[in-house]
């Protein structure tokens, strides 16, 4: 029987974070639950491409927007459960275990945010994207994501927007997503360049704004800006 697992990873100049989360799927492939790794690019000028290449990955190339390339990258799978990580995300020890758990039970879920960093700050930050996530139903892509190939389909994936298409895919899926017994650590090198409170105050406005109706176009401009 084939492994489970696609691993959808989308990039954009990911080179410097890449290899430590190749380096945490490689348990999934121990364990026999990683199928394939697909790339989908949006546009790296760097080494991304050598990377994934080297990982033996299926790489999907166009425009750089997260919904698009994740959309893309999904309809090259062909494993039964998606497993969607970021480039600069990696999973704790032990992933498996669980994963493989709610693979049984057919359970859709999202993984516990952790940031590469100490302090009160990126507690706080992780605690209440946890929190979030929990209440609300509405885990970042940065949290991680497993869920069937069949559901995915069904609820119409990701649409391809710049912005918030975890969210978008998050409410279709409304309330089937479970936290999983999963660290994820994903790199908190924007919060440091940004501030903590900035970046978080940031991040929580654009939410609110796109729940409220915003377009994610607009919201993707003043984002960058």
């Amino acid at each position: 029987m084939p492994a489970p697992i696609t691993v959808l990873m989308p990039t954009l100049n990911a080179a410097a974070d890449m290899p430590r989360a190749l380096a945490s799927l490689g348990e999934g492939l121990t364990e026999g639950l990683i199928r394939e790794l697909i790339v989908s690019d949006g546009g790296s000028t760097d080494a991304t491409l050598d990377i994934a290449d080297a990982a033996g990955a299926t790489i999907v190339t166009g425009p750089a927007s997260r919904g698009g390339q994740l959309r893309r990258g999904a309809v090259r799978a062909r494993a039964d459960w998606l497993m969607v990580l970021h480039a600069d995300t990696v999973l704790g020890q032990g992933w498996t275990r669980p994963a493989a758990e709610a693979i049984r039970h057919g359970q859709a879920g999202y993984f516990t945010l952790r940031f590469d960093a100490t302090g009160l700050a990126p507690r706080v930050v992780a605690g209440w994207a946890n929190l979030r996530a929990r209440s609300f139903g509405l885990p970042y892509g940065d949290q991680g994501l497993l869920l069937p190939k069949a559901l995915y389909d069904e609820v119409g994936g990701y649409p391809d927007i710049p912005l918030m298409e975890d969210v978008a895919l998050a409410r279709a899926l409304k309330g089937q997503l479970k936290p999983l017994d999963v660290i994820a650590t994903t790199s908190a090198e924007r919060y440091r360049r940004q501030g903590w409170i900035v970046r978080g105050g940031r991040n929580l406005s654009t939410l609110t704004r796109y729940l409220a109706g915003a377009d994610p176009e607009t919201l993707a401009r003043r984002y960058r800006s």
